[in-house]
């Protein structure tokens, strides 16, 4: 599934074809997972951003294809997100390491 470059917002309807679930599907997921959070226009029609996309196909992913329940994808989700969160944690350290060598180089 390729998501459109050339835009930034999608609505539930676009969302539901682009995916390939039904919008109530989506409406589901929002309640069962809280990475998926769309934004509301001034109509309260909801608004999804590409990363939302991505989360949402990630979902559908663990669901469909690898078969998870619920709270087997809420917990993969969750442990990706530690995962990523501890390699940034990991860069920043490495980064402020190396700027603090070239500050001692400078002094």
């Amino acid at each position: 599934m390729d998501l459109p470059d050339d835009k930034r917002y999608f609505r539930i309807g676009e969302v539901s074809r682009i995916i390939g679930v039904e919008p109530y599907v989506l409406r589901y997921w929002e309640n069962e997972f809280p990475q998926i959070r769309p934004n509301r226009a001034d109509t309260n029609q909801r608004t999804y951003q590409k990363k939302d996309l991505e989360v949402i196909m990630e979902i559908k992913r663990l669901l469909y294809e690898e078969k998870l329940t619920i709270e087997g994808a809420r917990q993969r989700l969750r442990q990706k997100k530690e995962a990523k969160d501890f390699v940034d944690r990991s860069a920043i350290a490495e980064i402020k390491v190396d700027l603090e060598d070239i500050l001692k180089v400078l002094s």
